[in-house]
């Protein structure tokens, strides 16, 4: 009875360990499935890979991050409704990776994007708490990672966004909310650039860069970024709509520099 019992635990460990190694590799094999879909720009693809691999391993990080970067990439391009309900699908779970992951600085990252398409649905208070999240979540990832071309890239969208708010907007802020944190277009341009240092050929460095540029009438230094941006290969799903704002906004630029 004693041997029968000892084979019997035997038999169950060796049972358990190569469930184990079944799971842990049916995760990682969900998670190559979301990064070739994402490679090939198929972000429903890739939000259906996540999901898997997050429902196989719900502690994964990479999963976890790579997951609500899907949500918004399928919500940038999705009518209001459905917008809506990705990029708060994407916040929830960037939220759940930074709970798990306080280390990793994609999650950080992606909470910072998430928690900012969110702040485009709300209103009041809840906008400045979210926006000021924003740069909280951006600057942890870079402490983590200083070499995130991304996160530079989403303090700079916030210094300007910030910056260029109307001063009836930046009143109310400070009367009803305790204001903003300062931002500057001056300290967008250096996160622009910093961006572009780190990762020259993102084809979305160089618009944003250009636009801040526009909006400072700095034309003539508008015009080379916008120019950059035709030269650039395509490299992200967005990548075509990018290149056609930037070409739209030359046209725009050339009629001042005339």
């Amino acid at each position: 009875m004693k041997k029968t019992w000892v084979i019997l635990s035997i038999i169950s460990v060796v049972f358990l360990f190569f469930a184990s190694q079944s799971s842990a590799q049916t995760v990682q094999d969900y998670i190559d499935q979301g990064n070739q879909a994402y490679k090939n720009f198929d972000n429903l693809g890739a939000l259906k890979a996540f999901q898997l691999a997050v429902n196989a391993d719900s502690t994964n990080c990479e999963a976890l991050w790579k997951l609500a970067r899907a949500h918004i990439d399928v919500g940038e391009v999705a009518n209001k409704d459905v917008m809506r309900d990705h990029y708060y699908a994407g916040e929830k779970v960037a939220r759940q990776a930074v709970r798990l992951c306080p280390d990793n600085a994609n999650a950080h990252l992606e909470l910072a994007i998430a928690v900012g398409r969110v702040a485009l649905m709300e209103g009041g208070k809840k906008k400045v708490r979210l926006s000021k999240e924003v740069k909280q979540e951006a600057l942890k990832a870079l402490e983590l990672d200083p070499n995130n071309d991304l996160a530079h890239h989403v303090l700079a969208r916030w210094n300007r966004e910030v910056a260029n708010l109307s001063g009836l907007l930046k009143v109310f802020a400070k009367i009803l909310y305790g204001g903003l944190p300062p931002a500057s277009n001056e300290e967008a341009i250096k996160h622009f650039k910093k961006a572009i240092e780190i990762n020259p050929n993102y084809i979305n460095h160089h618009l944003e860069l250009g636009i801040t540029y526009q909006k400072m009438k700095k034309w003539k230094l508008a015009k080379e970024q916008f120019e950059k941006v035709a030269t650039l290969p395509i490299k992200d799903s967005d990548d075509k709509d990018h290149k056609a704002e930037a070409a739209e906004r030359l046209k725009k630029v050339m009629k001042k520099l005339h």
